[in-house]
């Protein structure tokens, strides 16, 4: 942290001194300011253009594929509004775009990417299991159970390489000595009198915990992402602009080294970012207003998974309110999806059915066109962004944890949160009273 390289500085002094380049300090002592920023970048847009220039290429090719084998998305007029068929499959081309970036990072060094470690082997197979899953349910429909247990597998193998699991150790270390006496455990591990197959003779309780937040987080974020993706060029401009973020902030961390050490997943971070953001835009041209073609369940779920791997990186040493700042960009999936279960319970409808009633739906009902709903969700979008990058430049420049940002978040979030559910209730009692009259019966 540059607060402990500089005990004396006010955190005002100190993010003065980013943007002044820190010309007083020793480059020895920390790499901090403009030129440090434009080696990281510099060095990773290499990744970026591979991804964009992969996936721009490869989608009309698995354009024409679909078309060929029939993989179309017919409109119906009540949850799917485009006016004619469109070919899905265009996750395929991401997935391409993504994999090239990553390929790519494995045999292309300069002096800065050298200094880090590559993408782990555990990402790389959560990301093929992820795609597969979700390319079979695009041709195959799978059964909703099928897929959720792609999506565990995908988090077993980040839970094998730990990615994530100390987020919880973030969570729970700091109970550990209020909970010891009452759990009768010593920092949260018990010691059992016989080994028992898979565990041996330890169970700890922090690591099973941060199994089942990798598990949680890969569900969730999956499914989210997949939920929003109902309009042309929605979900990966929205995702464009949360990579954005997420670069942001891996680029901040590369430069604020914790306690001074590069991270075991510094340079994954970053490749993953960039790899995102090159495949996304290199898809928005065929997907926005009007779609040549859709990203699919194969997209969908590979999106919201990147993006939460990402998440997970940032709490490799236990930084809670860095894991916080990604999930405050990462938030208008999180939004939407709640939204969807407090509208269905409220329904009293299974929290599986499909209705027509998320964020995006109202908003075209409301603003009249795909593109000036697509327009106001990017706004969203891009505010959540700003301020997680805030927050998470905040506790790294300075060390500071500011309430205010999670309070303008939770304000954001409520308010979005309190129409969406009144602009339902209303949309429901409507229905409601259709119904009524077709059938005859008293309003």
């Amino acid at each position: 942290m540059i607060a402990a390289v500089l005990p004396g500085a006010a955190p005002g002094a100190l993010l003065g001194a980013l943007l002044a380049g820190v010309p007083e300090l020793d480059a020895s002592e920390v790499s901090f300011g403009p030129a440090r920023l434009l080696e990281i970048v510099n060095s990773y847009t290499v990744l970026f253009v591979a991804a964009f220039l992969a996936t721009l290429l490869a989608t009309p090719l698995v354009r024409v594929v679909a078309v060929k084998l029939n993989i179309i998305d017919h409109p119906d007029r009540h949850r799917k509004h485009h006016d004619y068929p469109v070919a899905y499959l265009g996750g395929v081309a991401v997935f391409i775009g993504v994999a090239v970036a990553i390929a790519t990072s494995y045999v292309w060094f300069d002096s800065t990417t050298a200094r880090y470690d590559p993408v782990p082997l555990a990402v790389v197979v959560g990301m093929v299991v992820i795609a597969v899953t979700g390319l079979a349910d695009d041709v195959l429909k799978l059964d909703p159970r099928l897929k959720i247990m792609g999506q565990l597998v995908a988090a077993a193998a980040l839970a094998i390489q730990d990615i994530g699991v100390r987020v919880a150790a973030g969570v729970l270390g700091p109970l550990a000595p209020y909970l010891d006496p009452v759990l009768g455990t010593s920092r949260l591990s018990w010691t059992l009198p016989v080994d028992v197959p898979l565990l041996g003779d330890q169970v700890d309780l922090i690591y099973w915990a941060g199994t089942l937040l990798i598990a949680m987080a890969v569900l969730g974020a999956c499914n989210a992402t997949n939920l929003i993706d109902g309009l042309d060029g929605l979900l990966s401009g929205v995702v464009a602009i949360m990579a954005t973020g997420l670069i942001a902030v891996s680029v901040l961390m590369a430069m604020v080294p914790f306690e001074g050490e590069a991270g075991e997943f510094t340079g994954a971070r970053l490749v993953l970012g960039f790899a995102l953001l090159g495949a996304v835009l290199g898809f928005l041209p065929h997907n926005f207003n009007p779609a040549s073609i859709f990203l699919g369940d194969c997209g969908s779920l590979l999106l919201g998974y990147l993006c939460i791997v990402v998440i997970l990186m940032f709490g490799e040493h236990g930084q809670t309110h860095l894991v916080f700042a990604g999930l405050i960009i990462f938030a208008l999936p999180i939004m939407d999806t709640v939204l969807a279960i407090i509208r269905r319970v409220l329904a009293g409808v299974s929290l599986s059915a499909a209705d027509d009633q998320h964020i995006h739906h109202q908003l075209k009902r409301t603003l009249g066109t795909v593109r000036k709903a697509v327009f106001a969700l990017y706004g969203i979008a891009g505010l959540f962004t700003i301020l997680g990058v805030t927050l998470a430049a905040l506790v790294l420049i300075s060390d500071l944890r500011v309430r205010v940002i999670y309070a303008i978040a939770i304000v954001i979030f409520g308010f979005i949160a309190a129409v969406g559910v009144k602009s339902a209730r209303r949309e429901q009692i409507r229905r409601a009273v259709e119904r009524a009259v077709r059938a005859g019966e008293p309003a």
